[in-house]
C-alpha cells in the first residue's frame, strides 16, 4: 500500500472533485512534476486506493425525483436470509446502495425512484414481498447540501 502522505491525499482530493483533470493540471495544483505526479496516481490505481473513475449524474435530468434512505430489519438474522435479501436488492434497479449495518435494522439502503407512486409501488410490490423483511423506516431526502458522491 503506498503511503498516505500530503502529496497523495491531495491528488485523491483533486481526482475526488474532478477524476477527468489532465495529468498536467492536477500535477500543477499538488506541486510535482507531471511525471511523478502520474506515477503517483499510477501507483494509487496499482495498489487500489483509486478503484475507478465514473460519471456523476445528475439525478433530475435521469427522471428521478424521489430519493430516499430506507432502514431494513430482517426477522430472521442468519446468513441465508442477509443472502437473500441481498440478492433481492442486487436486482431492484431503485436500489442504488446497499449497506449491512449495526444497530436495530440490519440494512440501509438508498432508493431513487421517478417518483413518491414509483417509490409505493417499490415499497409494496418489491420489498414488502421479501419474505424475512419485517420492518422498513424511510427517510424522505429534502435537500443534500453536502454530498461527496457528486
Amino acid at each position: 500500500m503506498p503511503k498516505m502522505d500530503q502529496i497523495n491525499r491531495r491528488i485523491l482530493r483533486e481526482l475526488t472533485r474532478d477524476g477527468r483533470i489532465s495529468n498536467l493540471d492536477l500535477a500543477e495544483r499538488v506541486g510535482l512534476s507531471p511525471s511523478a505526479c502520474l506515477r503517483r496516481v499510477q501507483e494509487l490505481e496499482r495498489e487500489g486506493v483509486i478503484r475507478g473513475y465514473r460519471a456523476v449524474l445528475d439525478p433530475g435530468a435521469m427522471g428521478v425525483g424521489f430519493v430516499a434512505y430506507l432502514g431494513v430489519g430482517l426477522g430472521e438474522h442468519t446468513k441465508a436470509a442477509q443472502q437473500a435479501f441481498e440478492r433481492a436488492v442486487s436486482g431492484a434497479p431503485e436500489v442504488v446502495e446497499c449497506h449491512n449495518i449495526t444497530g436495530t435494522v440490519e440494512y440501509l439502503l438508498r432508493v431513487e425512484c421517478s417518483d413518491l407512486r414509483t417509490y409505493k409501488l417499490f415499497h409494496t410490490d418489491v420489498l414488502g414481498t421479501l419474505p424475512h423483511v419485517t420492518a422498513i423506516t424511510t427517510y424522505v431526502v429534502m435537500d443534500s447540501p453536502k454530498d461527496l458522491r457528486a
